[in-house]
């Protein structure tokens, strides 16, 4: 009796769809936990697809193998679409890996006669994780430089009813015992680029022109991208000083920087 017999696969394909389940649920378990925190952006989203994704191709993996073998443009789409995803992911390392170079810490900072602190986010009027870290950073460099103004800055964050720079300037009052007059307050930006461009103007009223030395400090994630807007609006002696990101939202934070980077870069913002 003649029949069609089902081709056979090497031991590392056959291996291929156990390593995507396990990376797949991963992926998909990482961005569910941060979707009940409450976190909803594409540091999140794009794990959770491709968990998902990964989750679907090992259920189906045989129903692929076989697709891919009945027909060699299929085998080629297969190869290209590996291809490309391996590229990415050169790609995503390599942007990180610059990273880890940037940004100083607070007491290698020369003097500075401002620091400016870029927003992040808030929720039910307290800073979130990413941005506690930049404020507990930036009233670390208050405390070494204690003639620096102090810029915080951001607009109103979507049901939310205070905006971003309010809540700065009360976590660094409270939490840190920082001045009120030492504080400015930058109530309107909605981006890195307007925390920024607004900030500026507020600073010159206290006396801090536009060529002097001046801190800006954001996590370590956002660096790269928020020296470059800088670099843009022509803001001189600005010196980088990196704040940590929490570990449970590293990846994901990392992440969604890469692709904050490809849009700045596609806006021309860098």
């Amino acid at each position: 009796m003649l029949f069609k017999a089902e081709p056979s696969f090497p031991r590392k394909t056959r291996l291929a769809p156990a390593w995507l389940a396990v990376a797949g649920l991963v992926l998909l378990g990482d961005a569910a936990v941060l979707m009940l925190l409450g976190h909803f952006n594409l540091g999140v989203i794009v794990p959770a697809v491709l968990g998902a994704a990964g989750i679907c191709m090992a259920w189906k993996w045989r129903a692929l193998q076989q697709w891919r073998a009945a027909r060699p443009v299929h085998a080629r789409i297969w190869a290209l679409g590996w291809g490309a995803a391996a590229l990415w992911l050169i790609s995503l390392l390599w942007f990180w890996s610059r990273l880890f170079s940037l940004g100083l810490e607070p007491a290698q900072v020369p003097p500075v006669q401002a620091i400016v602190v870029l927003g992040s986010g808030t929720l039910n009027g307290q800073p979130r994780p990413v941005l506690a870290e930049r404020l507990d950073t930036a009233a670390a460099l208050a405390k070494l430089q204690p003639a620096a103004l102090i810029a915080v800055c951001g607009g109103v964050d979507w049901g939310e009813q205070e905006s971003e720079a309010e809540v700065m300037a009360r976590y660094l009052e409270q939490r840190h015992g920082i001045a009120p007059q030492r504080l400015v307050l930058e109530k309107l930006s909605t981006s890195t680029e307007l925390n920024l461009k607004l900030s500026r103007p507020l600073l010159a009223e206290r006396g801090v022109g536009a060529d002097a030395p001046w801190a800006m400090v954001s996590s370590d994630f956002h660096l790269m991208r928020a020296l470059e807007i800088a670099k843009r609006q022509r803001l001189a002696q600005a010196y980088p000083v990196a704040a940590p990101t929490p570990l449970a939202t590293r990846f994901n934070a990392w992440l969604r920087e890469y692709f904050a980077m490809v849009s700045s870069w596609l806006l021309g913002e860098v």
